[in-house]
Parts: C-alpha cells; structure tokens; sequence
C-alpha cells in the first residue's frame, strides 16, 4: 500500500513529536478536527493502529514509531531542502539574464560589465532583442523595456530613466548642406523602414518632414544612428549617445514630446531574489548618471 498522502504523515508526527492532539494543531495551523481525522484515515488506509488514544494525550503504538521514525527523516530532509531553495535566492551565483532592445546595449553593457565583476561568480546573459521575452515563463530575470509603461500582469515595473533624444547630422553632412533651418524639405533625413513606428521622435518626424526627404531608412535604431554618423542624413540619436560621437552635431534642441521612458521591469515570483534586488539598484544607481 502507497503512503501518499504526506500532509496525513506530516500530522500523525507532529502528534507524536507533541503527544496532543491540541498541540499538534497548534503547531500546523489547523483545526483539532482535521489532526483527528488525518490520524484516523491513516490508520485507516494502513490497518493498523498508530497510537495508543488515554487522557493525557496519545501514544505511539510500535507501528506508529516504525513510521514516525521514517516521518521525522522525511521532515528533516523537507526542513534542509527548503533552507537549500532560500539559499538559492539569497546566493550571488548561477545566471542572471537581462533582456532589452538592441539600441539600449551601448548604454547597458558597461553598467552589466562593473556589475558582474563586483559578482563574479554571476553568469550574466545579455538578451538584445525586439522580441518580448516573457518573465513569467523565466525567459529573463530583468527586462528594460522603452515606451509605454509595460502592463503584463505580476511584473513589477519601475521607471528607469527618461531618454532625451534629438535630431543630428555628421560634420560632413553639415559641410555639403549646412545647418538645419525652418526649410525641412532642403534637407535628407534618416528614417524608420517602418513609417508607422511608435517612437515618439518618428512620429514627428512623419507629420513633419515630407516623405520623400526621409531618403534613407533602416529598421532598427542602432542601425539609424550609424547612417547618421556615416552622413546618410540628419536623424534621430539619444543624447547620451551622441555625447561620445564628436563628429555628430546637433541640429536640433531636444523636445520633451521626443522624450522615451525606459521601464525596469521584473517578476513578482523573482524580484525579491538577491542577485535581482543587487542588479535592480546597480541599474537604479547608475542611470542617475545617465543624461
């Protein structure tokens, strides 16, 4: 006969361990009755009697040591497994995956990099992808996400930063075309290969500047600040980037209805681990620097 009902097992050891029925539902939150009748449909389904029942209380039977023994192994070993799985949450090591878009990696890397060194014996994984990876099945620890306020259901989403962004040309863009005036249509711009992309800055840019000046068009923003810089047309680069491309020159002043919020976003059922809580607030700390 298959003993598998642990929670019966569990109550007939904590009768033992207590020698009361009270006792032992004080210990496992329950009523009195349930311990009662735990007890009796064990016995019950083994045939045997466990306890000896009297008026101080109950006393195991020899067939109800044979089993308690066994139960208090199997409770010891439950007890060292659960400290085993906290451990786990609170330890520095295994993989930490982040995932966010491609044209953030610039920005996040660094910040990744000092923070695994501080942990190393953290495998960190990178995931820069336009594809949403999906926390609640363990695809990634961490996302940063840009846009709208992300609304999956059981994520914790914190704002991370505000990304300013503006419009640029390279130094030999501005040498052959000059600087960027009222006249839009005097000039060539960088564009998205999607025209209906959400970005705040192209949404602009396609009731703004006329079609046919959008003369060269990518499909993802990386690959759009690199025509920038290569001189294909004046486009769209986030300032903190810019600050490390001298050759770029601004054409425009930033505009707030061009600003883009990043989101930090993680699971409920991880974010109170310790290597999520660590890189949560490395990334907190760090952004206050971004500009």
């Amino acid at each position: 006969m298959e003993l598998d009902n642990w929670d019966e097992i569990r109550t007939a050891y904590h009768v033992a361990r207590l020698g009361t029925v009270s006792g032992a539902a004080e210990a496992l939150g329950v009523h009195h009755a349930t311990v009662i009748r735990h007890v009796d449909a064990l016995e019950n389904r083994l045939g045997v009697k466990l306890f000896q029942r009297h008026a101080r209380g109950y006393t195991p039977t020899e067939a109800g040591d044979e089993l308690l023994q066994v139960a208090q192994v199997t409770a010891e070993q439950f007890s060292q497994l659960a400290g085993r799985l906290r451990g786990h949450g609170a330890a520095m090591t295994g993989d930490l995956a982040v995932t966010t878009v491609d044209s953030l990696t610039p920005l996040l890397v660094p910040v990744l990099a000092a923070f695994q060194a501080d942990h190393p014996d953290l495998s960190v994984r990178l995931l820069a992808d336009p594809r949403l990876y999906r926390l609640e099945y363990g695809e990634a620890h961490v996302a940063v996400r840009a846009g709208a306020r992300p609304d999956e259901p059981d994520n914790i989403v914190q704002k991370l930063h505000v990304q300013h962004s503006t419009l640029y040309a390279s130094r030999a863009y501005v040498e052959a075309h000059g600087l960027l005036g009222d006249d839009l249509s005097a000039h060539r711009f960088v564009g998205p290969a999607d025209e209906g992309h959400r970005a705040p800055f192209y949404r602009w840019m396609q009731v703004n500047v006329p079609a046919e000046r959008i003369t060269f068009r990518v499909g993802d923003m990386r690959a759009a600040v690199e025509a920038v810089e290569a001189g294909a047309g004046i486009g769209f680069v986030p300032v903190w980037q810019a600050r490390h491309m001298p050759d770029l020159v601004e054409m425009r002043p930033t505009q707030p209805d061009w600003d883009v919020e990043l989101w930090l976003v993680t699971h409920v059922d991880l974010h109170r681990t310790a290597k999520v809580q660590a890189l949560t607030a490395h990334l907190k700390e760090a952004a206050r620097e971004w500009p």
